[in-house]
């Protein structure tokens, strides 16, 4: 019997949908015993086990133990530079970021910290996390510097792009910090927000003489 083309693409799309319910199973599963175990004693196995798949599954769907706990690397990464990319016309790289990051903090964004207390403590109390934390953080600045750089019209190395890039990456870590520590201190997401939206003001503001008219658009 032949198959229609519409036929093979329905069953193309419940393939896919199939494997991202097994990935958010398996991302799901592995997330809660995180939390309950800590992320340096939880097992792929346990992971596999708790979500009825095996272990080559688990591996499958994520190469590394982090990659279960981290899995918005790709988005967090890309974030600043996207912010840069889809700029305003007649908007600066800076304007263009600070105004990312207000709509992340409005909207209460988990890639942009706002990950709730478990989650934090999961990440703080893993050394394993920690790192793998700050590899995305230098990720996310050099996928920024090459955005500035094109934004500006020079080379991926040039020196201008890459100091503003390191200056642009400082604050969004300091503010990424300051969400996770008055997470861990008991603070409500609106509470978070209210306080970020005051002190990212300020911290932008620092940039702004330097900075401001910097790759408009």
């Amino acid at each position: 019997m032949e198959t229609t083309p519409n036929a093979a693409a329905s069953a193309l799309g419940l393939r896919e949908t199939k494997k991202q319910e097994t990935r958010q199973l398996i991302s799901d599963h592995a997330t809660r015993l995180f939390i309950e175990q800590g992320f340096e004693h939880t097992t792929i196995a346990e992971i596999a086990a708790a979500a009825r798949v095996a272990k080559k599954t688990v591996t499958n769907y994520f190469a590394r133990k982090e990659d279960l706990a981290l899995d918005h690397q790709e988005e967090f990464s890309a974030t600043l530079a996207h912010a840069v990319t889809s700029r305003h016309p007649g908007e600066s790289a800076l304007a263009a970021l600070r105004r990312a990051f207000e709509t992340a903090v409005a909207a209460q964004d988990p890639v942009a910290g706002f990950a709730g207390p478990d989650f934090s403590r999961m990440i703080t109390d893993s050394p394993t996390l920690s790192a793998c934390l700050r590899t995305l953080h230098d990720q996310r600045e050099q996928a920024l510097a090459e955005a500035l750089a094109d934004a500006a019209g020079t080379q991926p190395d040039d020196i201008t792009a890459r100091t503003i890039a390191g200056l642009l990456g400082a604050v969004h870590r300091v503010l990424f910090q300051r969400i996770q520590n008055l997470t861990l201190a008991g603070h409500t997401n609106d509470e978070i927000a209210t306080t970020l939206a005051k002190e990212a003001a300020r911290a932008f503001d620092l940039l702004e003489p330097a900075i401001g008219d910097y790759a408009i658009a």
